[in-house]
C-alpha cells in the first residue's frame, strides 16, 4: 500500500469521526442534516478508494443528494431546533 493511500485513509477517517460526533451533538437539525451529508460524502470517497465506483456513485447520489433533500424539506416543515424544555 502506498503511503499516500494510508494518509488519505486516516484523514478521511478523522473527518468521518468529527462529522459523526458533530451530527449527534448538534441541536440545530439543519446543521445535523448537513453533517450527515458530509458523512455520506466521506463514505463515497472510501468506496471509491476501495475500487467500488458503482457503490461510491450510489452512495453519493442517494446518501448525499436524496437523503439531504428529504431531511431539509422535513426540517423546513417542522421546528428547526430540538426541544430542550423536557
Amino acid at each position: 500500500m502506498s503511503t499516500y493511500f494510508i494518509l488519505a485513509t486516516i484523514v478521511a477517517m478523522v473527518i468521518l469521526l468529527i462529522a459523526a460526533f458533530y451530527a449527534v451533538a448538534q441541536k440545530d437539525l439543519l446543521q445535523a442534516a448537513i453533517a450527515t451529508s458530509v458523512i455520506s460524502l466521506v463514505l463515497s470517497v472510501f468506496f471509491y478508494m476501495l475500487e467500488a465506483p458503482d457503490v461510491a456513485l450510489t452512495e453519493a447520489s442517494i446518501g448525499i443528494a436524496l437523503s439531504t433533500i428529504i431531511f431539509v424539506i422535513t426540517i423546513r416543515n417542522t421546528k428547526r431546533f430540538e426541544d430542550t424544555d423536557k
